[in-house]
């Protein structure tokens, strides 16, 4: 129920559900209500998930929201399905869950407030009470021992007790306002609670005050997960791909996309930075490209045999390398052969490491590429 101040005298009503609006007045209000409710849930007695909305624009109303939330049943009655209570308990809970809610737990005079299960729920989500406020009703058919249950606050109700007396029959909403004040007032022990806890206008201006409280609360959280999401949604938005109609628009594109890719390839390949790709070690480039050269440096040193017989190999080229000619003077061809020899050793390891490092960076250009024309699959 929506009720919202209207400095028009003659009210509007009407109900909205099912994406449709019934326009509706204070004397059918009640007919309307269940021709929509059979509308939504059916002829038994069954529930449904569908909110049916009352929207009230009044002079003098008090701009609040408000959600009745159907009465907990235990035992399914004729018509209802066997999980009635599980499935009232996910409505209720659903409802109440949220920080932003005022639970207004509506508690029978005549019953043990401990007890009741509403409070038990209540209890669930609002461990400190300091959202649930409980409406006491049925003042005049339980009074004894009322102003020491509100007052003593045995069920944590951390926004307070307000006792109201309802319509009766065909009472019009003033005459039970004035049999309202006339209980509070002169009943000998109803007499005795606070003023401040009693009476529907006090029900009411309580409500709006903690209303008001809650938003101005929760509003700096609501204006952040809104920019959250706008921001979410504008980067979203971005991504998407432009509707392109001519060679040239599409050649822009292209070149963005080009200028882009560009740009990554540098953070990744050149500066080190991965904030693109966090979470995909396999484009970390500046650590993969290090562990490569290491592994070529390792294997490198393998290949190469000359650690075992030290220098014997270098005597017997030399042996073999004697000729007639001047002493001391050791020939080029010795020297030849044995770096020949050892380059021949090794030459399979440069090679396998240039090809290694080649294709490693041939998929992340295209990996780089195709993430950076995700949105044109032609293109790709």
């Amino acid at each position: 129920m929506r009720l919202q101040h209207h400095p028009n005298p003659d009210p509007e009503l009407f109900l909205e559900f099912h994406g449709k609006t019934v326009p509706t007045d204070e004397t059918h209000i009640a007919k309307a209500i269940e021709e929509a409710t059979k509308e939504i849930a059916g002829d038994g007695k069954g529930i449904s998930h569908t909110p049916l909305t009352l929207v009230v624009k009044k002079n003098g109303v008090p701009d609040l929201t408000m959600v009745d939330l159907p009465g907990i049943t235990r035992v399914p009655v004729h018509g209802q399905p066997e999980d009635i209570y599980e499935q009232i308990s996910a409505i209720i809970m659903e409802y109440i869950k949220p920080e932003e809610s005022i639970i207004l737990n509506v508690l029978s005079a005549t019953v043990d407030f401990p007890t009741c299960e509403s409070i038990r729920m209540s209890q669930r989500v609002d461990k400190t009470g300091e959202r649930t406020l409980a409406v006491v009703t049925k003042a005049d058919k339980a009074p004894e021992g009322l102003l020491e249950k509100v007052t003593a606050d045995d069920v944590n109700i951390g926004l307070g007790y307000v006792c109201v007396r309802n319509r009766i029959g065909d009472e019009s909403y003033e005459e039970a306002r004035m049999e309202e004040d006339r209980l509070f007032n002169n009943h000998p022990l109803l007499s005795k609670i606070d003023k401040s806890m009693v009476g529907i206008p006090v029900l009411a201006q309580k409500l709006v005050q903690i209303q008001a409280t809650i938003i101005s609360k929760c509003l700096p959280e609501i204006v952040r997960k809104i920019n959250d999401k706008l921001n979410m949604n504008i980067s979203e938005l971005s991504k998407m791909p432009k509707k392109l109609s001519s060679i040239a628009e599409a050649m822009t594109v292209f070149m963005q996309i080009l200028g882009s890719s560009k740009e990554s390839l540098k953070k990744i390949l050149v500066r080190g930075e991965f904030d693109e790709y966090p979470d995909e070690k396999h484009m970390h480039c500046t650590a993969r490209l290090a562990e490569m050269l290491n592994k070529y440096s390792i294997e490198l040193k393998k290949s190469d045999s000359s650690t075992e017989n030290f220098l014997m190999e270098e005597f017997g080229v030399l042996e073999e390398a004697k000729g007639l000619w001047l002493p001391n003077f050791l020939p080029r061809t010795a020297f030849l052969m044995i770096l020949q020899r050892k380059v021949k050793e090794i030459s399979g390891a440069p090679v396998e490491f240039v090809a290694n490092v080649w294709n490693y960076i041939g998929t992340i250009v295209h990996s780089v590429l195709m993430c950076h024309s995700e949105n044109y699959p032609q293109l790709q």
